[in-house]
């Protein structure tokens, strides 16, 4: 038995956030609700399922979705499930869901709408039908690209198993039964048509109508919108692709306009490398400047340092010079030898003394300080 969500969460819509608007579309799964659910539904059916089922069908396409007509026909019996069989699990077949469509410009919207298809059930066959262009041309409009380009287009989508060319407008009874189809995927809005207000009005009441939701911001009609608007870009760009005024349908005039324009722009955008260059260059000398400033600063401070520390106030030269001085007076003027008796020294007071009384004692006069003693002539003589 394969364990799936109940009905209710299989039928809610899976709607985008506000933001997508805005973004044009999300491709993060992460943020998408859409891819979300998704995966949740997917990792819950897997839980249970038999791997044999997964053995049979590859993750990953290899060769394009086949034609309807170039597959062949099946016998086996065949009888269209109602909803709640199909989401209670017991159907052992895979579940046949058929979107229509035109497909012009194949783009992330058509995608995403075509993934919701395949997702809708655990195990779903996808087929898409594509509208031809006599078709679309009478009931729409033309097309960008030819019913075989979109044919090709849809081919290469990994989430298609089958593709039917020159589909119908509207959906008959006889198509569906023709095709098998369990169940038809679209977005909800009504899509109307001659005679009828919504070409799905007959499935939604048979309870065969499965909603897809739209993604904002993205169409094919936006994608023309985009260049319509943008026309002198787009043929500026390719004319300088090489492509002809007359391949674009310019006219001759126009063609030299659109010439001198793309020289113009080709000279404003020299001018931008040149000037970006420029910025560069000067960006790198101011650099380089404030780099040299920087060292010239650490070597002058440097500089000064080792100047003072030689020149200065207590550097080795001051220091040198006062000593070499020094050495060189001591050199040629050394100090005079201490005298004997210094005049003001005690000794020489007494020793003057000495002499005074040796004077009295010359003249006679006992009374001066002399010792009283006569000396003859004959020793006088003799001394």
């Amino acid at each position: 038995m394969i364990r799936v969500d109940t009905p209710d969460d299989w039928g809610k819509p899976m709607s985008t956030l506000e933001s997508d608007k805005k973004k044009g579309y999300i491709l993060s799964s992460a943020d998408d609700p859409i891819m979300s659910t998704i995966s949740k539904r997917k990792r819950r059916a897997e839980e249970s399922l038999d791997s044999v089922y997964y053995d049979k069908q590859p993750l990953a396409h290899y060769t394009p979705a086949p034609f309807s007509e170039e597959l062949p026909p099946c016998l086996e019996p065949w009888r269209r499930v109602t909803r709640e069989e199909a989401l209670s699990g017991r159907v052992t077949r895979p579940i046949r869901v058929y979107a229509d469509g035109i497909y012009d410009l194949f783009h992330a919207g058509h995608a995403r709408a075509l993934m919701q298809a395949k997702n809708l059930f655990p195990n779903t066959y996808l087929i898409v039908g594509v509208c031809s262009d006599n078709l679309t041309h009478s009931m729409k409009g033309y097309t960008v690209l030819s019913e075989t380009e979109r044919y090709e287009a849809l081919r290469h989508c990994r989430y298609i198993d089958e593709i039917v060319r020159d589909a119908p407008w509207t959906c008959t009874s006889e198509f569906l039964d023709e095709h098998r189809v369990d169940f038809v995927a679209h977005d909800d809005i009504p899509y109307g048509a001659a005679g009828t207000d919504d070409v799905y009005k007959d499935i939604k009441a048979k309870g065969m109508f499965m909603a897809t939701q739209r993604t904002e911001g993205i169409s094919t009609s936006d994608i023309i919108t985009r260049i319509v608007r943008d026309y002198d870009t787009y043929v500026r760009r390719n004319l300088a692709r090489g492509y002809s005024a007359k391949d674009l349908n310019v006219s001759y005039i126009n063609e030299k306009k659109f010439a001198i324009q793309n020289r113009v722009d080709r000279v404003k955008d020299k001018m931008k490398r040149v000037e970006s260059k420029t910025k560069q260059v000067v960006r790198n000398i101011e650099g380089k400047s404030h780099e040299l400033i920087q060292k010239w600063e650490e070597k002058s401070r440097e500089f000064i340092g080792n100047f003072l520390e030689f020149f200065g106030a207590d550097g080795t030269w001051n220091t040198f010079w006062r000593d070499g001085t020094s050495i060189i007076r001591q050199a040629l003027s050394p100090p005079a030898s201490p005298s004997r008796s210094p005049p003001d020294s005690p000794s020489s007071s007494r020793s003057t003394e000495g002499f005074d009384g040796l004077e009295g004692a010359e003249g006679g006069d006992p009374g001066a300080g002399g010792s009283g003693i006569e000396f003859s002539d004959s020793d006088s003589e003799e001394d």
